[in-house]
């Protein structure tokens, strides 16, 4: 099994880059606000909209960045690819996850994902600040890993069988089978794919590492098989693809533009029922 997710219990403190990627889809300058209130000292904060995605494209509703921005961002933000790096957020959240998920895409190899939400963490005793964070800037070079990345043709290609794969649609059971739709233009789901919603990857709040949800994992997929996750924006999937690689899913994909990128495009079929 691969160690993605890390509880801060067992985190040695000494040399850590902590990202703070804390955000509310309902009110999305939370997370800056909470970060000017009060961070874990050091810290550097990563905004959903202004830094994980770009929101001026129209590939979906979180498109990712371009490289030479997110290079830019590793950079500004004092990061080197063999900097050992922990993401937070409030817990349960996807947005550590999607912030983990363009590191590992940017090649960094020591990144994981906190286990504890932000005010778990501080009862742990980790020192927080006010301070806003100055790091000294970097000239780190991503090595980008194409294999975990997907796009609207290779999941048309698993579509129409002329690449194998297994799409898996993050979202929840009435969002897949298309009953309701409170978001997107087009109720349904990209042809094919099987559903594990994310929120089951959590028990009390938090992302649970137990073999409940390694036997969820295992009833939908198979370690070694190519699998594509994908949601409605490409946010809670990253959750779904950060657990299967924790349970040793090591052929895995995302597919940033998820759904609402699949459907922007007429010729695009989509299922439902």
């Amino acid at each position: 099994m691969a160690n993605v997710f890390i509880s801060v219990k067992d985190v040695n403190l000494k040399d850590i880059k902590w990202i703070d990627a804390r955000f509310s889809l309902q009110d999305p300058a939370a997370g800056k606000r909470k970060f000017a209130e009060e961070h874990i000292a050091g810290a550097v904060h990563w905004d959903l909209e202004e830094d994980l995605s770009d929101m001026t494209k129209s590939s979906g509703r979180h498109p990712m960045p371009d490289k030479s921005a997110l290079t830019a961002l590793f950079q500004k933000s004092g990061l080197n690819l063999a900097d050992k790096i922990v993401v937070y957020d409030d817990g349960g959240s996807p947005f550590a996850a999607r912030a983990w998920w363009l590191l590992k895409y940017a090649g960094f190899k020591n990144a994981f994902i906190a286990l504890e939400g932000f005010e778990e963490i501080v009862k742990e005793g980790i020192a927080v600040s006010k301070e806003m964070s100055n790091p000294v800037q970097t000239d780190m070079t991503p090595v980008w890993d194409e294999t975990i990345y997907a796009d609207r043709q290779l999941v048309k290609d698993i579509v129409l069988g002329e690449r194998e794969g297994k799409l898996l649609d993050a979202r929840s059971a009435e969002r897949y089978m298309g009953k309701v739709e409170p978001i997107d233009p087009i109720a349904g789901r990209i042809p094919g794919a099987l559903n594990l919603d994310w929120e089951q990857l959590k028990e009390q709040g938090k992302f649970c590492l137990n073999a409940d949800v390694s036997s969820k994992l295992s009833e939908v997929a198979n370690p070694g098989e190519p699998i594509t996750v994908y949601c409605g924006s490409g946010v809670t999937a990253a959750p779904l693809y950060a657990m299967l690689a924790e349970h040793g899913y090591d052929n895995i994909r995302l597919y940033v533009g998820s759904y609402s990128d699949w459907i922007s495009t007429v010729e695009m079929m989509v299922e439902r029922g």
